[in-house]
């Protein structure tokens, strides 16, 4: 059987040899780091001036002292001032699999071997539809999205998104999204973002029609929610687009629903025509299942649904009925070759390796984290770390008083530690976990001593 040259390529043993032999090299300079340590003086000069350098340049410093030396192992991560950090936060979700994966960087080398940098929709390599094949796989399991448009990020996925259903609905204009929702930082993802400080400055359109999300302390949730949706709609009707949700608020405060909360929204959603779309952005992978609405049950009303993070690039999902008009959608760039590679490999991991499920990796490392978690809300840090709940591989609480002068000094002083975390929400503002996938119980003990002290000595 005949082959190209590129298959050949990537198929000989001389090729993969080289590939193996460099990831063996790669992963061998991170061995070394097994725990937190502290900055070394001898490289302070050159950090604080890079660090000037930065800030000069993006007109604003950096929100952590952080600049990666491109060397992790699993949770531990090391920067330019010679320290090693725990790092839970990874990315704000990028990293799942935590710094220096075999798998990863096994694809990315892969990926990096190609003769383009980035792909695009006009012309794709191989990757680009090993992804589409992965992800189309992963989502058509217990939903009826097939179809996959690959972006370079969650923010453009979701625009996407909004394209997709305000076509299907002959332009319709407005919006249906839950109060202190994030979509993104784009000008229409801003709108549907219910955070102010994130539009200083900018206009209003005036599309978003909110909805209450839920909380555990309004037993009437649900009622009240499903009536303001209907008022919404005998108000607005045919000029809704569609209603968008993340099944679990991360810059929201890591607040999730009942099933039972979101049934009678999707239910009359479906009876009115009004497109679903669940933002899984940042849920994608983190939930147990690959994907949340998977575990709240509900894939059989998403019409379309965003991802990115994890999957290394942004995706647009969509079922049949909701494939827009050729000219839609487009764009330069659906991915870097490495970035896509190493999307599927991680991908097939997760598939592969027992991380999902009620008995996978993912339930069993969120398990023993809440557990440590309540344990020292019970204990020596009562008061100090209150009401510690999540999904999966997120995970949140709130320190203190839930002032946001509390959150943030707190943070601040858990990454002084060795320990990097991340705020959201407000009223409580909450600190939370974005735990990579191959956390084990001696990384938790260390995360534990560290928030202990960090928490005992600053509240």
């Amino acid at each position: 059987m005949s082959e190209t040259v590129g298959s050949k390529n990537r198929h000989s043993t001389k090729f993969l040899g080289l590939v193996e032999s460099l990831t063996t090299e790669l992963l061998a300079a991170g061995d070394h780091l097994q725990g937190i340590q502290p900055p070394k003086p001898e490289f302070q000069g050159d950090f604080q001036s890079s660090l000037k350098d930065i800030a000069k340049f993006r007109g604003r410093p950096l929100f952590y002292d952080y600049i990666g030396t491109g060397v992790g192992n699993g949770p531990y991560v090391e920067l330019e001032d010679g320290s090693v950090k725990l790092d839970l936060i990874n990315g704000i979700g990028v990293h799942i699999m935590g710094h220096s994966h075999p798998v990863a960087v096994k694809g990315a080398i892969q990926g990096a071997a190609s003769d383009i940098v980035m792909q695009g929709n006009l012309q794709p390599n191989e990757e680009y539809l090993e992804i589409q094949k992965v992800l189309s796989d992963l989502a058509g399991r217990n939903s009826r999205l097939q179809h996959v448009w690959l972006a370079t990020c969650g923010t453009i996925a979701n625009e996407n998104a909004l394209k997709i259903c305000r076509q299907k609905r002959n332009g319709a204009r407005m919006i249906v999204a839950f109060s202190d929702a994030f979509a993104g930082r784009s000008t229409l993802m801003t709108e549907i973002t219910d955070n102010p400080a994130y539009k200083v400055g900018q206009p209003s359109y005036n599309e978003v029609l909110r909805l209450p999300f839920f909380s555990h302390k309004e037993p009437g949730g649900k009622d009240k929610a499903l009536a303001i949706l209907k008022e919404h709609y005998a108000k607005h009707g045919d000029n809704i687009g569609c209603f968008s949700f993340e099944p679990m608020q991360g810059e929201g405060g890591y607040k999730y629903p009942s099933r039972d909360f979101l049934l009678p929204l999707l239910e009359f959603c479906r009876e009115k025509g009004i497109p679903v779309w669940a933002d899984e952005v940042q849920t994608f992978c983190r939930t147990g299942q690959f994907f949340a609405f998977e575990t709240f049950d509900i894939g059989d009303f998403i019409d379309v649904c965003t991802i990115a993070k994890t999957a290394q690039n942004g995706a647009t999902l969509f079922t049949p009925d909701m494939n827009p008009n050729p000219g839609l959608l487009g764009g330069t760039f659906s991915g870097s070759s490495s970035s896509l590679r190493a999307g599927v490999e991680i991908l097939k991991e997760l598939d592969q390796g027992q991380y999902m499920g009620p008995q996978g990796k993912i339930q069993k490392i969120h398990n023993n984290v809440l557990k440590m978690l309540r344990d020292l809300s019970e204990g020596s840090c009562k008061g100090k770390l209150n009401d510690p709940d999540g999904l999966g591989l997120m995970v949140a609480f709130t320190p203190g008083d839930g002032s946001k002068e509390t959150q943030l000094k707190i943070v601040k002083k858990l990454y002084e530690n060795g320990l990097m975390c991340f705020g959201c929400g407000h009223d409580p503002y909450r600190i939370r976990f974005l735990i990579p996938a191959i956390l084990n119980e001696e990384h938790i003990e260390v995360a534990k001593g560290v928030l202990e002290k960090t928490l005992v000595e600053n509240i």
